[in-house]
Parts: C-alpha cells; structure tokens; sequence
C-alpha cells in the first residue's frame, strides 16, 4: 500500500465531497423539473375539463404568438374552477371575450400623430 501524504488525502477528501455535492444538484435538479412536469399535466387535465376542443385549440394559438397572456388566462380559468365558479366547459366564443378583456388590460394603447411641415 503506497502511503499518502497528507496534502492528497486532503485533495481527495475534496473531491468526494465536491462529487457529492454535485450529486445532490443534480437530484434537487431532477425533482425540481418532475414536479413541474407534473404540475404542467394537472394544469393540462383541468383545462381540459373546463374548455372544449375548440377553446383549447385557441388558447394553444395564442400561446404561440403570446405566451404571457395564455399563461394569464389558463391562470385565470383554473383559479374560476377552482373556486367552483366554472359548470360547464367554456367555448371557444367565451374564451375570445375572456382574451379580449385580459388583451386589453396588457395592451398599451399607441397612437402615432403624423403632422404635414409646412415648406
């Protein structure tokens, strides 16, 4: 058996706790990104009860051009059903309005005045 020194056992004290520490990342990494994963699919299965086909089609649309106002909206809609506030599916006629109201609310109004010089 070759002796170590007390420099290398001390580096290698080091890097086994370096390894486990990196270890121990990586697992809160893994459970972080399952319970996000699963919270993602129980959000899917409410708004799946709560919207028709159609509705969800839209909201999908809209996720793809403005992903802060759908995340608003699906907020908004499983908070309704949550509370109990939601009965039936909603339609794809209501969740326009529903956008349309939260569109206006984030929108900031922009009006460009374009005045003639006089030469």
């Amino acid at each position: 058996m070759i002796a170590m020194s007390f420099d290398e056992r001390e580096l290698e004290e080091l890097k086994k706790r370096k390894l486990m520490e990196l270890q121990r990342q990586l697992e809160e990494q893994k459970r972080a990104e399952e319970l996000k994963r699963q919270e993602e699919l129980a959000k899917e299965a409410i708004l799946k009860r709560i919207l028709t086909s159609e509705a969800r089609a839209r909201l999908t649309n809209v996720k793809l051009v403005r992903p802060e106002l759908a995340e608003q909206v699906e907020n908004y809609l499983i908070a309704l059903a949550q509370a109990g506030r939601i009965t039936k599916p909603l339609t794809d006629a209501e969740i326009k309005e529903i956008l349309a109201q939260l569109s206006g609310q984030t929108r900031r109004e922009g009006r460009i005045n374009i005045r003639e010089r006089g030469w």
